[in-house]
């Protein structure tokens, strides 16, 4: 895995989805907020507990994420 220091997985937050720094603000509502068309300052004055770096963050993930192959491997 690539070196994610502010994204955080946990079964008992948002269901395991992946996560900002143990917040429950996901990677995915990042993702489809800036999709949408808001902007990291507006993302930041809505949600005033990340800082821009979260936001970074969140999307190399997603980026890093949507370029993985998964491989169906062979029953036995």
């Amino acid at each position: 895995m690539a070196d994610f220091n502010r994204i955080t997985q946990c079964p008992e937050v948002m269901g395991g989805k992946p996560c900002v720094r143990g917040t429950r603000v996901t990677v995915g509502m990042i993702v489809g907020q800036i999709a949408g068309g808001l902007s990291a300052d507006e993302l930041l004055t809505d949600y005033p507990y990340l800082v821009r770096e979260d936001i970074a963050e969140a999307l190399r993930y997603a980026a890093w994420r949507s370029e993985e192959r998964e491989v169906t491997l062979a029953s036995a």
